[in-house]
């Protein structure tokens, strides 16, 4: 059951043409893209990030979390101060601070200078894709909203894939500033296009961020930033430690774990558009069946560790898992009510928390010496949870049908 999508554009649907639609998702999916690149490619420039900024690795670490507290932070702080601005402004005003963003962070004089410019490049992270999937969504129409954000979405799996390796490479041979340098350009490209095809639109009648903060008052926006906090916390327990899990465990040679990591990109691309396809036919039952697909995988590599060939094939059905987020981003519009921006915006804090949560819970096995393929074990029991959780929503919801309906 679809709830309305609340009307901003400043003309009706009807005169936005398909291909207008579609450059507009190019053009966010392209941010999206630049945002991928700008979160994932510090993790192969850490050495070369390190050894300039004259701090040891594990302390040049904390660049990464520096963002994922911006991402945190900044997704509800901007959803509640931006709930007047237009979405087409508020879109072009994020893009223009995460590629100003990137190009101060290749200027940075120091450690504690970069620190900072991480941390703010992060804030406008969940926002911009919460408020893209709202716009694409609502050109899309009732029957087709989950594909168009899954298009957009394209854009940060496809960075798994090709844009972090590709700004890993650029570092090794140029720097790490120019390769954030490019990524700043990138967004200004997204920017500029954006500014070309995007319809313009008025800000949401009603809107402020005390209806914003309303979302914080619905148990189903909680319930589902669970189901995402913790159901896919899984992937992130096997994927933080997955290349010590390939070399140590596997077998498997250095050089060749990129490619293992290119398969879970692959994955996450596969799965994203085949949960968009699936979540426009019935929502609640692919969320149940990413779910199950990702107990199921995290148990097959907790099996196949040992084997450098099946635990890349289970690898790669990991990050088909991803089919969960574009089903989870689509819910939300649907229990946030006239709370959207904020509810959407959520969705992307609570998966950089699936990745603290996932990589704290795998911390914890592998230390308790249960061995590196035990992080599929406690990936499996998190998924489980989030299917319980879910369970749980659909429950209240069903209940919220019945007492209405008497």
């Amino acid at each position: 059951m679809h709830s309305p999508v609340a009307t901003s554009t400043s003309v009706s649907l009807s005169t936005v043409s398909r291909a207008q639609a579609r450059w507009t998702e190019f053009a966010l999916a392209l941010g999206g893209f630049a945002i991928g690149t700008s979160e994932f490619s510090i993790m192969g420039l850490l050495p070369d990030v390190a050894r300039e900024v004259h701090v040891s690795v594990p302390r040049a670490g904390y660049l990464i979390s520096a963002y994922a507290l911006g991402v945190m932070i900044g997704a509800p702080l901007l959803a509640v101060a931006c709930a007047r601005v237009p979405r087409h402004r508020l879109l072009l005003g994020l893009m223009a601070a995460i590629s100003l963003g990137n190009v101060l962070s290749a200027m940075a004089p120091s450690y504690e200078s970069l620190l900072v410019l991480r941390f703010l490049t992060g804030l406008p992270h969940g926002t911009f894709f919460g408020v893209a999937a709202l716009v694409v969504a609502e050109f899309a129409g009732p029957d087709a909203r989950a594909r168009a954000v899954g298009r957009v979405m394209l854009g940060l799996t496809i960075a798994c894939v090709v844009g972090s390796p590709l700004a890993t490479g650029i570092g090794q041979v140029a720097s790490w500033r120019t390769a954030y340098l490019l990524i700043g350009a990138l967004a200004a490209c997204s920017w500029v296009l954006t500014v070309v095809h995007i319809p313009r639109m008025r800000a949401i009648e009603g809107a402020s961020p005390l209806r914003e903060l309303g979302a914080l008052k619905r148990v189903q926006v909680w319930l589902t930033l669970g189901v995402g906090s913790v159901g896919f916390g899984g992937l992130f327990a096997v994927y933080t430690y997955i290349t010590p899990t390939l070399t140590e465990l596997s077998g498997m040679r250095l050089a060749l774990v990129p490619l293992v990591l290119s398969g879970v990109g692959l994955g996450m691309v596969v799965g994203n558009l085949v949960g968009a396809s699936f979540a426009d036919r019935s929502l609640p039952r692919t969320i149940v069946a990413a779910l199950l697909w990702n107990v199921a995988t995290l148990v097959a590599f907790w099996f196949t560790a040992r084997n450098s060939w099946a635990v890349s094939l289970s690898a790669f059905a990991l990050g088909m898992g991803f089919a969960l987020v574009p089903a989870l981003q689509t819910r939300l519009m649907d229990v946030a009510a006239g709370a959207q921006t904020l509810a959407a915006s959520l969705n992307h804090s609570a998966f950089n928390l699936a990745n603290a949560l996932g990589a704290w819970f795998g911390s914890l096995v592998i230390a308790a010496g249960w061995g590196w393929n035990s992080t599929g074990a406690v990936g499996a029991a998190m998924a489980v949870a989030g299917l319980l959780l879910f369970g749980v929503a659909v429950s209240l919801e069903r209940q919220q049908r019945a007492h209405g309906l008497a």
